[in-house]
């Protein structure tokens, strides 16, 4: 049968299915696919809490949403085209996302009475109309995978955990993406169960033919590779950009990288990633507790490591005093926060920027530390070398803000030339500095206001170290109000003096008169709906802060430059706060916490509504 090929510019698909049918799985091959396939991506994986959430259910589905395109993309996108629902909870939980026109690709066979009454149908969507203004494909995956795996020797029920790979290779074949990385990858997720991989394997392959021959789907699509800057990319999510950032950074330190971490969700897998790569040097601890993991890094830190801890919301308050203990040993520590809803355990898959006011006065005392954010994914590699460069220089605790919209979502990245990747070594202490022969650990750089690091036992450079206020120079224990006053301020000028880059503007033709400005993971909806707004004719300016304390030296400048300043958070507007007090501006905010990521169209109207605002 000859079927149309029609030229699609991008693509919106969402998988959807309970938490056990591996849509998060089948996403990422697909993803996997259009990354080797050339086009530019982002991902939004979206699922349960619960390792096993009730089958079934509204709360147990699992989604899974990739945007593609043959153009530069900022986003998963605000609504999919396509939906992949594999029962009745997925559709109904999806459904209210879809426009009007959209494709849903449905597992027939998953909607029996009992499963239609689980979510509340009171008749079957597949037979009553209320579809209607979809278009529907009707697709009984379960059965047609068992169908195509009769030859093996597996049970019915082990059969049917193949449709998602059914359903991936329709989807391959109805969007012509490459089918041979994932068949390699088949392989070798079961290569000691050679059995699972070729019956995966063949449930893969007919779901490929089925599109191929069947009438259901008269027409395939075709979305051209992207015209990406000349380079070796790969696809890559942000915990796993984070973990090739630190590496990097241990690489360009020359130092040797220790983490020290409690596993937690949406940071684990940056404990995972780093305990592959013994062979840079890499030592992972998994403590028995927040408290052990934080200690554990500081204590390496004090021995000359590269000292890094990773976490989310609960786990920094926990991590809390040690971070202080940090601050007034001022030795260098990396806090990696991916953060998630809150408060408490809140919503651990949930995306959130609520850490914000956490990171910057969540300890006791005058215990300022610098908090660096990434904007993306692919980002969140420079911005673990940024954090070690500060780190490591000023010899502080510093606190890295990322969030579970970037820890799990990924987007091609371009592999950078080791050549191009900054020096920030720094030199240990091995000679005395002081005029009469005596090691001052607390005497200071002039420029930086760093102190010397030195490695424990290197002799005549003995130093005390602990939580008691030091005495200047000496850094034995002081009591005096005097002193205290003195490092105290000393502490925060070290902050305050650090090297960031200036703020950029986006403004093209200069005259805008609304600025929308954000930070972390916001970037990528604010630029979308930044894009919109121009592409109608409207002029706004935009700004994306990654440096969050210190503030870049322009920041109250260039806010002051624009008669309105928008600034959308994920959260109740924490940073529209700390601007408010520092710059005396008058920040709009605008706020969600609804545990996902903003949508480009729903910015874009707040945007005009500033615009047009009197």
């Amino acid at each position: 049968m000859t079927k149309q090929v029609q030229q699609l510019d991008r693509v919106i698909i969402r998988f959807a299915g309970d938490s056990g049918d591996g849509m998060q799985l089948t996403g990422d091959r697909f993803t996997a696919g259009t990354a080797e396939f050339g086009n530019d991506l982002s991902t939004l994986p979206n699922f349960p809490a619960e390792i096993r959430a009730p089958a079934g259910t509204l709360p147990g589905v699992s989604s899974f949403q990739l945007h593609f395109a043959d153009h530069d993309i900022l986003t998963p996108g605000d609504a999919p085209n396509v939906l992949v629902a594999m029962n009745p909870a997925a559709l109904k939980a999806n459904l209210g996302d879809l426009p009007r026109g959209a494709d849903i690709i449905v597992n027939t066979d998953e909607f029996t009475k009992r499963n239609l009454q689980k979510v509340g149908y009171e008749t079957n969507p597949l037979e009553d109309d209320s579809l209607a203004e979809w278009r529907v494909h009707a697709v009984a995956l379960t059965s047609l995978t068992v169908k195509a795996l009769e030859g093996f020797d597996l049970s019915k029920k082990d059969a049917e955990r193949s449709k998602n790979m059914f359903a991936l290779g329709l989807l391959s074949w109805l969007y012509h993406r490459p089918t041979e990385h994932t068949i390699s990858f088949l392989q070798q997720k079961f290569a000691k169960k050679p059995e699972i991989a070729k019956a995966n394997i063949a449930a893969f392959q007919a779901g490929w033919n089925y599109g191929e021959t069947t009438e259901s789907f008269s027409v395939s699509y075709e979305v051209k590779p992207a015209k990406l800057a000349p380079g070796v990319y790969r696809n890559i999510s942000g915990n796993q950009a984070l973990a090739y950032g630190l590496i990097a950074a241990s690489v360009q330190a020359k130092l040797p990288l220790f983490l020290g971490s409690y596993p937690i969700t949406p940071a684990s897998d940056i404990l995972h990633e780093l305990s592959r790569h013994k062979r840079f040097g890499i030592r992972t601890f998994q403590a028995e507790d927040e408290i052990a993991g934080v200690g554990a890094a500081l204590g390496a830190a004090f021995g000359g490591a590269l000292g890094v801890t990773t976490t989310s919301g609960p786990g920094v308050a926990l991590k809390a005093e040690t971070v202080g203990l940090a601050v007034t040993t001022e030795l260098p520590l990396i806090i990696v926060d991916v953060q998630r809803a809150g408060p408490s355990t809140g919503m651990p898959t949930k995306t959130e920027q609520t850490d914000l006011l956490m990171a910057m006065f969540g300890r006791n005392g005058e215990s300022p530390v610098p908090i660096v954010a990434p904007m993306s994914p692919s980002d969140c590699f420079d911005a673990a070398i940024e954090a070690a460069r500060i780190a490591v220089k000023y010899r502080t605790p510093v606190m890295l803000l990322s969030d579970g919209y970037l820890a799990n979502g990924s987007e091609p990245w371009r592999l950078p030339e080791v050549a191009d990747l900054p020096d920030i070594s720094q030199e240990f202490t091995t000679e005395p500095n002081g005029e009469d022969g005596a090691f001052l650990p607390y005497r200071r750089d002039a420029d930086t206001l760093a102190r010397p690091w030195a490695i424990p036992g290197t002799a005549g450079l003995e130093h005390r170290i602990g939580g008691i206020e030091k005495a200047d120079g000496t850094g034995n224990i002081s009591y005096d109000p005097g002193n205290h006053d003195r490092m105290v301020r000393l502490r925060a000028a070290k902050i305050d003096g650090i090297d960031v880059p200036d703020l950029a503007v986006d403004d093209p033709d200069g005259d805008a008169k609304v600025l929308v400005i954000g930070w972390g993971s916001t970037y990528g909806p604010i630029a979308a709906a930044v894009r919109r707004i121009r592409k109608d004719g409207g002029k706004v300016a935009q700004a994306h802060l990654r440096h969050l304390n210190p503030l870049p030296a322009n920041t109250g400048e260039i806010l002051k430059r624009y008669d309105k300043v928008l600034l959308p958070e994920i959260n109740l507007g924490q940073l529209a706060l700390l601007l408010r007090a520092r710059f005396l501006v008058d920040i709009i905010s605008y706020n969600r916490v609804r545990g996902l990521p903003f949508k480009a169209e729903e910015l874009a109207g707040v945007i005009q509504d500033v615009i047009d605002s009197d």
